[in-house]
């Protein structure tokens, strides 16, 4: 099978997936992902899910709790997309959706009190299809971003937007069929001279100067719930990568476990990609003296040579907890 035929079958079997996912009855799930995953499968999810290795446990622990509480669930996407592993030499396929789970919140989740309304959970999932079968997923999903909607305040007021987020500019983000390779080489590549350029401090250059070699001017960065969104590269460096940048000490890169693109879109996920210790500032938050995981996936949309849009999920639930602070708990007492 050739790498473009493979690419679509991955699209085609994690679309049927999520047909079949989001049109079951609640006490069928199980059976749902039993059909679509292999006995191996891996599920990396949110503080408090972390690893469930089994389909059935997937269904019980996650799916099961947030189909009782997001009533009438809907899928709605704004990027779909599938590519080749540059962290594997591009020997596996992963395919990518992004957007938002919408439902009528009437029942708790996680704690968190139910509004009667409707309520968009965030998402955006990383799927390795191996066999015909779904072998590994990371489902990262915005919980901060429900409880404000839920009328709490997990955070000290941040620095970027809070908002539901739009998806792209373009709206091109749903390739469900073939796109030129060309375009994706050049997205990963886009991406690649991103991430090497990040803290060049050898050319001595400005954060500014620094990240207008890979950012269009007019860029928009999509932060969690905690940081927000930012518009454009200054009102970035003064709401996130500055006070970001000078909040933490100690801070090593882990790697990705997955880096991919297909078309003008690309992203990246790792399990954690950064080891850091915060000094203080960081969302309002006092220094620890504890080093602490964050697990980040970023999706980004390239305009050109130069990088538009980024889509960022941040596990700061579990970051936070590590420094002591169980965000979760907390909201249970208001």
């Amino acid at each position: 099978m050739s790498v473009e035929s493979d690419i679509q079958s991955a699209k085609d079997l994690v679309t049927k997936f999520y047909s079949c996912l989001d049109n079951a009855h609640v006490d069928t799930l199980a059976d749902v992902m039993l059909e679509h995953t292999a006995p191996d499968y891996l599920w990396r999810g949110y503080h408090p899910f972390h690893e469930l290795s089994l389909p059935e446990e997937v269904a019980s622990v996650f799916w099961q709790p947030l189909r009782h509480s997001l009533k009438h669930l809907q899928r709605r996407q704004d990027v779909f997309m599938s590519g080749r592993n540059e962290m594997d030499d591009f020997s596996s396929t992963w395919v990518v959706s992004m957007g938002h789970l919408m439902g009528l919140f009437d029942e708790p989740w996680l704690g968190i009190k139910p509004t009667g309304k409707m309520a968009m959970l965030r998402y955006c999932e990383f799927s390795k299809v191996e066999n015909g079968k779904i072998s590994e997923t990371a489902m990262f999903f915005d919980i901060p971003h429900l409880m404000v909607q839920a009328g709490l305040q997990p955070f000290p007021p941040q620095t970027g937007t809070q908002l539901v987020q739009p998806g792209p500019v373009c709206h091109t983000g749903l390739m469900f069929n073939a796109q030129q390779p060309a375009e994706g080489e050049k997205t990963l590549n886009a991406i690649n001279y991103m991430i090497n350029t990040l803290g060049n401090w050898d050319q001595k250059l400005s954060l500014e100067q620094e990240l207008r070699l890979s950012w269009h001017e007019n860029m928009i960065w999509w932060g969690p719930t905690g940081i927000g969104s930012s518009y454009t590269i200054e009102r970035y460096i003064q709401q996130h990568s500055g006070p970001f940048r000078s909040s933490f000490k100690n801070r090593d890169f882990n790697g990705h476990i997955c880096r991919m693109a297909e078309g003008e879109f690309g992203g990246f996920f790792g399990w954690p990609n950064l080891t850091l210790e915060p000094t203080g500032g960081f969302m309002g938050m006092p220094a620890t003296g504890k080093s602490g995981e964050m697990r980040v996936i970023d999706i980004y949309r390239r305009d050109g040579d130069k990088l538009a849009e980024n889509w960022v999920f941040i596990d700061l639930l579990h970051f936070w907890n590590q420094q002591g602070v169980d965000i979760l708990s907390r909201m249970e007492k208001l």
